[in-house]
């Protein structure tokens, strides 16, 4: 028996439904009519979740926003059976059902991808990651004549729900622009995209990805001057609406447009591979990763790190991005570490769908814990692993790393909670490639490129701030701002759940969430998003530590003060001499909850840190006293 959100079955459809613009529903060549503006409403909110169910109240949210009428629930029954007699007894889907029903979970209106124009848009758009150039160019704009105008028109945008759900594809359209562009300036096509793009700058000034790309396009088309000044306009729109500068990536391509490097300033864009990288396709890939964050913001550098080492599969073990050890040692094995939060998980599934061209056998991602947060056995992961390449006979290590030498892909082992829960899964050599995400360092794994993740910059989490809540909102209080993401310490998974609270939360000024994030006996509940909550996040790392090494976390987060604390201090706070303090710090560095140095200096003169987030959590864990040892 069919799912009951299952899409229908191909067939000759007579209903095409468009969002990608007006409203709109056709049966062959007749546009049919859609009744009153509450019934629009409903058939668009409908539309927003096609092929899956939609709960009355969800419905009624969408359609009266702030009181609903005692009739509420009776209204929505009127329209839906309105909605069903305009589509007709006559379009009915396998097995002769309507098309519109109604189960246990809410309301479900199904549609097959040549049905709805959202559907066709998301397929092409997923067809193009990975492809070579050419295909892609020619998958995106085939998506992009799919729009005929502002999604969902004007009048339904009176209902928030509808308002912001138009505000995400006009989002996802400018992406899917943007990465159309990109491929055009791959292909040497830069004169065809430059007005397009600077049509899109004008709309959205501060979004850094449309200023590079008609950076790249204007030098491209031979007029330097005017890229170096696209570039300037921009630092001096972000230093006077945001008192930003641009990333890095922006300021290195600039410097490659006044150099006079053309290849490095057209190829890729930010956010986009590095220049040099193989434009082949996969054939056939098994890509099976998580979905892409279209504003994925910062650790470009870190990036660039991972692309390179896992593309060039060798160079030995690395700290922080830089290699140390032989050739050939690490190769094969990438490791991103950071805290909860951090953006580990962001940042490589990033990768991997950046590097499509380079495994072409596959792309997969598997986590190493389960929803509890518990570690999975081997054998679970193993048996995953086995389903996901398609090789049932992959139960055993042994198995299973020879079957990764011999196939160029790309497996993210994701979460990792300590070493031997992976050090069966790593490959000893070949074609394979494993990219591990984790809280710790993992100490005990070698050779291992090790990266770690570090805390966005004031800029980049601003930037992710304002994809959230809209610019409009940051501007008009550009000191909240800075105040809000202050308070998340850098965390993009704090960063994003303030924002989606703020973005449901309109009537909330950015200067009081400010006030309850700078509290510091409240900042953890206030970062709750809907089923997201960074204190829940924290929690799942807290209760992988050790008791004995959970008391020291809290011992040093209540005795060291907001910064960077020394050796001396540490000692003071675990109330031991220094030499046990080295032990105990070090340790908490190996498990994610301390940061050291960038670089080289002794144990006495280093200053550590607990980054913030961990640190009020480390407050409320409700250890006592120091004891001494």
């Amino acid at each position: 028996m069919p799912s009951p959100s299952a899409p229908p079955a191909v067939s000759p459809g007579t209903l095409r439904f468009t969002v990608l613009g007006p409203l709109t529903v056709t049966r062959g060549e007749r546009a049919l009519p859609l009744g009153p503006l509450k019934q629009r409403m409903v058939l668009a909110t409908l539309l927003a979740s096609v092929n899956s169910p939609l709960s009355v109240d969800a419905l009624t949210e969408a359609v009266w926003p702030e009181e609903p009428p005692r009739t509420a629930r009776k209204n929505i029954q009127v329209y839906v059976s309105a909605l069903r007699a305009l589509f007709g007894q006559d379009d009915r889907e396998a097995g002769d059902r309507p098309r519109l029903t109604h189960t246990g979970g809410g309301y479900v209106l199904r549609a097959a991808e040549e049905e709805l124009d959202l559907l066709g848009f998301r397929s092409l758009v997923r067809a193009a990651e990975g492809q070579a150039p050419q295909a892609a160019a020619r998958l995106l704009r085939q998506a992009l004549d799919l729009w005929q105008g502002p999604p969902l028109g004007d009048d339904l945008r009176q209902s928030p729900t509808l308002a912001e759900e138009a505000e995400r594809l006009r989002l996802r359209h400018v992406t899917a622009y943007e990465s159309w562009a990109e491929a055009e300036l791959e292909l040497g096509g830069a004169p065809a995209v430059v007005e397009g793009l600077r049509d899109l700058v004008e709309r959205h000034p501060l979004r850094e990805r449309l200023r590079s790309a008609w950076m790249c396009a204007l030098s491209g088309s031979g007029r330097q001057p005017e890229a170096l000044a696209v570039y300037d306009d921009y630092r001096q729109l972000l230093a006077r609406e945001l008192g930003l500068e641009p990333s890095g990536a922006m300021a290195a391509r600039y410097r490659a447009i006044l150099a006079g490097d053309t290849r490095a300033a057209g190829a890729g864009t930010a956010g986009g591979p590095p220049a040099g990288r193989p434009p082949a396709a996969p054939p056939k890939a098994t890509v099976l990763l998580p979905p892409d964050l279209v504003d994925f913001t910062g650790h470009g550098e870190e990036l660039h790190d991972v692309l390179d080492l896992l593309e060039s599969g060798g160079g030995g073990g690395a700290v922080g991005g830089v290699r140390t050890g032989e050739a050939g040692d690490a190769g094969d094995v990438v490791l991103l570490s950071g805290p909860a939060g951090s953006g580990k998980t962001t940042l490589a599934v990033r990768a991997a769908h950046l590097l499509g061209s380079s495994f072409p056998e596959g792309r997969i991602c598997v986590s190493l814990r389960d929803t509890e947060g518990r570690t999975r056995p081997v054998s679970a992961v193993l048996a995953e692993l086995g389903e996901r390449t398609g090789r049932t006979g992959l139960s055993t290590p042994e198995a299973w790393r020879e079957w990764l030498a011999q196939h160029r892909v790309l497996v993210i082992l994701d979460d990792v909670p300590e070493e031997r829960a992976v050090r069966a899964l790593l490959p000893c050599g070949g074609q394979g490639r494993v990219l591990l995400t984790a809280r710790g360092q993992l100490g005990g794994l070698a050779p291992v490129h090790r990266i770690t993740v570090p805390p966005l910059d004031t800029a980049e989490a601003v930037q992710l701030l304002a994809g959230l809540v809209g610019l409009r909102r940051v501007r008009a209080d550009r000191e909240a701002a800075l105040r809000i993401v202050r308070a998340c310490g850098g965390s993009p998974l704090a960063v994003r759940v303030s924002g989606m609270r703020l973005a449901v939360l309109r009537h909330v000024p950015l200067r009081e969430f400010a006030d309850r994030l700078t509290d510091p006996t409240g900042a953890l509940d206030e970062l709750t998003a809907g089923d997201v909550s960074v204190r829940q996040r924290l929690a799942h790392g807290w209760e992988t530590l050790p008791e004995e090494r959970g008391r020291d976390a809290g011992r040093l987060a209540a005795g060291t003060g907001d910064g960077p604390f020394g050796l001396t201090e540490a000692a003071e706070a675990l109330g031991c001499d220094e030499r046990h303090a080295v032990r105990v710090v070090e340790a908490l560095i190996d498990a994610g909850m301390v940061t050291s140095p960038g670089g080289e200096v002794t144990a006495h003169a280093a200053q550590y840190d607990m980054p913030h987030l961990i640190r009020l959590y480390a407050r409320g864990a409700g250890y006592g006293t120091p004891v001494l040892t």
